[in-house]
């Protein structure tokens, strides 16, 4: 009889477990996919912003069409991006045409003092900041349910409910150690 107590009392040990473990990675998934939403959101900021700040040098730098497209091109394509590497990938190439875009401003003292502009760059500014903290958020919650994905026993939690490891939203080296110039 005690035979039988013992194995009941691993089984109800090891169904508690099973429950606590599952819970878990629903918890991570779900933080995982809130920190992905709030990246979402403002690189939705901005793909809203760009086509106002392009609006604004048009009207001083009209000649400068090619990089008005460029810019254009890339937040088009950033914008139909799908999972974390191709936005990644997308995003550094928005970053890079956003740069020949202010590059294309340094020739225009009259635009750099227009208060416009000026206000477009500290919103453009504080949304890069806000990308950025996301996407360490995300990035934080990725890695641990990442770690519990991989790691004995969670992960035959993990494999029998297909919890599956999430991929990380890195930018380039370049990108991330030299982020998009938005000031004078």
């Amino acid at each position: 009889m005690l035979f039988v107590y013992i194995i009941l009392a691993v089984v109800v040990i090891v169904a508690l477990w099973a429950i606590v473990a599952y819970n878990g990675f629903v918890r991570l998934n779900t933080r995982t996919e809130e920190a992905w939403s709030d990246i979402d959101v403002q690189l939705k900021r901005r793909y809203d912003l760009i086509p106002n700040l392009v609006n604004t040098v048009k009207g001083y730098a009209t000649h400068e069409s090619g990089t008005f497209e460029k810019v254009t091109a890339a937040r088009s394509q950033a914008m139909q991006a799908g999972g974390p590497a191709e936005k990644a990938q997308a995003e550094n190439m928005l970053s890079g045409a956003l740069k020949s875009l202010f590059a294309v401003t340094e020739s225009y003292p009259d635009l750099k003092a227009n208060e416009n502009f000026l206000e477009l760059q500290r919103e453009l500014s504080d949304t890069e900041n806000k990308i950025q903290s996301s996407r360490r958020f995300y990035n934080g919650n990725v890695r641990d349910l990442n770690i519990k994905t991989e790691s004995f026993p969670s992960n035959v939690i993990a494999s029998m409910f297909k919890f599956m490891k999430k991929e990380f939203f890195e930018l380039e080296e370049e990108a991330a150690k030299d982020p998009v110039k938005v000031s004078f």
